[in-house]
């Protein structure tokens, strides 16, 4: 009796043992006897690219502009120094021959003819110009224009069905107002970054001659010049330029040109193939105590001439050093920058109004500018 229940009690344990294993390893074979394991029901997002973006999203902005937005590859064949010939030349100095140089820059597409807005210094000296779309097509461009004064060109390419960026109004933004900047950063490929306008009109940065410069947080690198400063519907505000950087990344200072600057000049440049400016002859300065001193004059706003070239439209309508000119054709200047803005803005060969002051007296003078002249290039 005692053998049989030490049988049934081994047997049993078998049992129960192959039994727990194989409702751990295979709980399906034990069919309805297995016990219920709990069930997860999920609910999904759409898959759809083409559902409601989250609140605070620019996914429709971004969509919208970055298919204007180009990225510009530069070549340049490498220069020959002209005494390579000599062999005592290159006995002492070596082979001074030098590699081809290449560089990376964006771009904006305004018109559907395939005209591209970009910065000066992303084409200056390049002897190919190579444009790729967003979508991989590319194209050779041509330079339609350049204007080094306010570091812009307008490149042409040919292709069909381009994708254009809607304009925006860079008049009406204000500090405060949310942008995206879409570029090519150190030829990663398309990025978008997002900061807000942290200041408009700045000037006297020493970057060009005419500057007006909205300054953003967005993130700008190498390789976004010349790409889009859009608003949170798309549409274009600025071209991308510069930044202010202390190791050649971004520090949350970029500086882009407005479009109402960025029109003139792209509409002279298609049109005439060069910016057409007035200019009057003159050196001004900024007006500060010691100036004001010298001059004998008592002005407390306004821009101080301190020299009038000879026979130049200034000195024609009677404007002398020391004169502080405080408006130009109705629009009150305060500091040189403003001048030559203003100046610039003139038609050549029409007639303008300034008004000035000369020591106590106040005049108002008809100035005929001319046409400005065209920036010495770099020897």
């Amino acid at each position: 009796m005692k053998r049989l229940w030490l049988v049934f009690s081994q047997t049993a344990t078998v049992l129960l043992a192959a039994y727990f294993v194989v409702a751990t390893l295979k709980p399906a074979w034990l069919g309805p006897m297995g016990a219920p394991r709990a069930a997860i029901t999920l609910i999904e997002a759409p898959a759809s690219a083409d559902a409601s973006p989250p609140a605070g999203s620019f996914r429709l902005a971004a969509r919208k502009a970055s298919s204007a937005v180009v990225s510009i590859s530069t070549s340049k064949a490498a220069s020959r120094d002209p005494r390579s010939n000599d062999p005592w030349f290159r006995f002492f100095f070596g082979d001074q021959n030098q590699e081809p140089r290449a560089g990376l820059g964006s771009g904006v597409i305004v018109s559907s003819d395939g005209f591209i807005l970009t910065n000066n210094h992303v084409v200056e000296g390049a002897d190919e110009i190579e444009v790729m779309l967003n979508d991989s097509r590319k194209a050779i461009a041509k330079v339609i224009g350049t204007d080094p004064e306010t570091d812009l060109a307008v490149l042409k390419i040919d292709l069909d069905k381009l994708p254009v960026v809607v304009i925006g109004n860079s008049d009406a933004v204000q500090v405060g107002d949310q942008v995206l900047a879409i570029g090519n950063p150190f030829g990663v490929g398309q990025t978008v970054t997002s900061g807000i306008i942290s200041a408009l009109g700045r000037n006297q940065l020493g970057i060009n001659t005419f500057e007006n410069f909205i300054q953003t947080d967005a993130a700008i690198n190498p390789g976004n010049s010349g790409g889009a400063l859009v608003d949170t519907q798309g549409h274009l505000l600025g071209i991308n330029t510069a930044i202010y950087s202390r190791s050649g990344g971004s520090m949350g200072i970029g500086f882009a040109i407005p479009m109402s600057t960025a029109r003139q000049v792209m509409e002279g440049l298609v049109r005439d193939g060069q910016v057409t400016r007035g200019w009057i002859g003159v050196e001004p300065n900024d007006l500060s105590p010691e100036l004001a001193e010298t001059f004998g004059v008592k002005a407390r706003q306004g821009v101080i001439i301190t020299g009038v070239l000879q026979d130049g439209p200034a000195a024609r309508a009677g404007i002398r050093p020391g004169d502080v000119i405080t408006s130009v054709a109705g629009n009150e200047v305060h500091n040189v920058a403003e001048l030559l803005t203003r100046v610039a803005g003139l038609k050549p060969g029409v007639a303008s109004r300034f008004s000035l002051q000369r020591q106590d007296n106040q005049l108002e003078l008809d100035v005929v500018p001319g046409l400005r002249p065209k920036p010495r290039r770099p020897s």
